[in-house]
């Protein structure tokens, strides 16, 4: 087995297991830090085309899910969208999508899941399920939360790439490998809970960079962001449970504890989520 980022074959094994698949075993890269699971084969298109990831289909409750990250995703990028031409690839329930219509000159969304159809349809928004379909080209690309779910990462990019006007930016979202409940605090109980079947590999700052080299894309700008405010992980450490945040974080987070909180561990690259903006080296 070798490293997909940087052909290495010095890998290690990573603490934990994946929650869904005891079989699965967790790598790490011991050169560029990429970090994967030991096989890819349980995941095809068919998987997320049958609402495999949502087994009890429920699209409002899901809309209400992700409304938060909607909208902290359409707040950072609200200037950046206006009058564009917007590509939302892996683009889930369209929440995002659909406030980032009201101020977008167009927007479309790529997504396998069959089930969403009647909904995209029902908003006004365009669709389609396949890169290949799709014949034009957009002023920004959006992926949030879906490279960690693709085998071929470097050749969706190349894809996506190829669809962006010149002066276009790719922005993605993933996972944080170098999450604190992981590499800070050591959480046991997180880390039998936060790897999952679906989640082929986990990222860094440093193999994003990698990833945008591979793909001929330049790095515009990383940020680390912390979805989870504290009492999030104070319960982890406390409890060993999720949901820390519903439960104590009406009396202990606040609005300036988060942001310091989000800080201290952006300082560190140990943030929970991190969002990289790529453009073309070539442009």
């Amino acid at each position: 087995m070798t490293c997909s980022l940087c052909n290495s074959i010095n890998y290690k094994s990573r603490p934990g297991s994946v929650r869904d698949n005891k079989k699965l075993k967790i790598f790490e890269c011991c050169e560029c830090g990429l970090v994967f699971l030991s096989e890819s084969t349980h995941i095809n298109e068919n998987f997320y085309e049958e609402s495999n990831m949502h087994k009890n289909f429920d699209f409002s409750k899901w809309r209400k899910e992700t409304f938060e990250d909607d909208t902290r995703r359409f707040s950072f990028l609200k200037n950046s969208l206006l009058n564009k031409k917007v590509l939302d690839f892996g683009s889930g329930n369209g929440g995002f999508l659909k406030l980032a219509k009201e101020v977008c000159k167009e927007v479309t969304g790529v997504e396998l899941e069959k089930a969403v159809t009647p909904f995209y349809i029902e908003d006004k928004i365009n669709i389609k399920n396949n890169l290949d379909n799709i014949n034009s080209k957009f002023d920004i690309i959006t992926s949030f939360h879906v490279i960690e779910h693709i085998k071929e990462p470097l050749e969706i990019l190349e894809k996506l790439k190829l669809l962006l006007e010149d002066e276009g930016k790719l922005i993605i979202e993933v996972p944080n490998a170098n999450d604190a409940l992981l590499t800070i605090y050591k959480s046991e109980p997180f880390s039998h809970f936060t790897y999952w079947s679906c989640h082929l590999y986990l990222y860094t700052s440093h193999t994003l960079n990698l990833l945008a080299k591979k793909t001929g894309l330049k790095v515009e700008f990383i940020k680390h962001i912390q979805r989870y405010p504290l009492s999030n992980h104070l319960y982890w450490l406390s409890k060993g449970k999720p949901a820390g945040h519903v439960k104590w974080g009406n009396f202990l987070d606040s609005e300036e504890l988060s942001k310091a909180y989000e800080n201290q561990l952006a300082s560190l690259q140990a943030t929970d989520t991190i969002i990289a903006c790529f453009i073309k080296e070539d442009k």
